[in-house]
């Protein structure tokens, strides 16, 4: 079964992050640089404060227009972070993104931030997992 570990393993274990008091305005210039959808709020030593999407900054700015970017992160970031372990299996992670409606989960370790999935990557993932057995299906079935 595959596993988050195997998609670290392939994308590896970076993270761009932020600080809880930095402003949304350079939040966004983070994102654009890195072509990120979503930037895990960290402490000094990579505990987990939260996470903010792009989708919660067109939230803010939709509501309270762009005066909005002025303000620090920590303000609109999501507090409570779901997370998972490299242990965690594709169709957990799956499961979790569905149902709870978001599209990035940061992976940790002991805990402390060691990367971030998107559900592109746990996609990705799934579809290789799936061309695998289909094709050790089709080795089996021609050797019979």
């Amino acid at each position: 079964m595959s596993s988050v570990a195997a998609i670290l393993k392939g994308k590896g274990h970076e993270t761009i992050t932020a600080r809880d008091d930095a402003s949304l305005s350079e939040l966004c210039e983070t994102l654009a640089k890195h072509k990120i959808g979503a930037i895990v709020v960290c402490d000094g030593d990579m505990g987990i404060k939260g996470i903010i999407s792009e989708r919660d900054i067109v939230r803010v700015i939709g509501t309270q227009g762009v005066g909005a970017l002025d303000q620090p992160v920590s303000g609109v970031m999501t507090k409570d972070v779901i997370t998972c372990s490299e242990e965690n299996s594709i169709n957990e992670v799956m499961a979790q993104m569905t149902q709870g409606r978001f599209r990035h989960m940061p992976v940790v370790k002991d805990g402390k931030l060691t990367g971030v999935i998107s559900i592109g990557d746990v996609v990705k993932q799934k579809i290789a997992q799936v061309e695998q057995e289909a094709e050790q299906m089709r080795s089996y079935i021609s050797m019979t």
